[in-house]
């Protein structure tokens, strides 16, 4: 049960309704998480802000939803499992056996199961990153710029992790529960 209401996108903050509008166009729904952030319009224009940015960077949806998956069973947030598969399924078209394998952190392609690992470190590390860490990463081809948008989604999706988490969001995908899986 949620514990922050998830108001309908008409009962939302007046400030909330252009960008819950804007997500209904874009996706053709509003899922719950963005209804609760939008209790907050300087939450909800960050976070559509940031989120936005960093789907026109340089790292591919397909990437950026493993590192989704990884970060949001690391973090147990059931919601984002939900969603993260969904999307990996539906919008980036990856296999039951790699958001399988994303959940742990890893892949089939090397140079996607090194940006999991990288993601899984700042996320279990707190960003403590080693030389050696980072240098894993540079070794799989990943330039500066991509660095530094692997770290960003890490954060975003801790952020939304944290936000579902405390508020226990109601599923609106699909139910994935962290924890049950097996890795392909």
């Amino acid at each position: 049960m949620n514990r922050i209401s998830i108001p309908t996108v008409e009962q939302s903050h007046a400030a909330s309704q252009p960008l819950l509008a804007a997500v209904q166009q874009q996706l053709g729904v509003v899922p719950n998480l963005m209804k609760v952030i939008g209790h907050s319009p300087a939450a909800l224009e960050g976070y559509l802000s940031l989120n936005g940015a960093l789907n026109k960077g340089k790292l591919p949806a397909a990437l950026r939803e493993r590192i989704a998956l990884a970060v949001a069973e690391y973090n147990g947030c059931d919601y984002c499992l939900s969603a993260h598969s969904y999307l990996g399924q539906h919008v980036a078209k990856l296999s039951a056996a790699e958001i399988s394998a994303a959940r742990d952190h890893h892949s089939a392609d090397a140079r996607s199961a090194a940006a999991l690992q990288f993601a899984f470190l700042v996320a279990s590390k707190r960003g403590q990153i080693s030389d050696a860490e980072l240098a894993a990463l540079r070794a799989a081809g990943f330039d500066e710029a991509e660095t530094i948008e692997l770290v960003l989604l890490v954060a975003l999706n801790v952020l939304t992790n944290y936000v579902n988490n405390v508020v226990r969001t109601s599923i609106d995908f699909p139910v994935v529960t962290a924890g049950q899986h097996h890795a392909a």
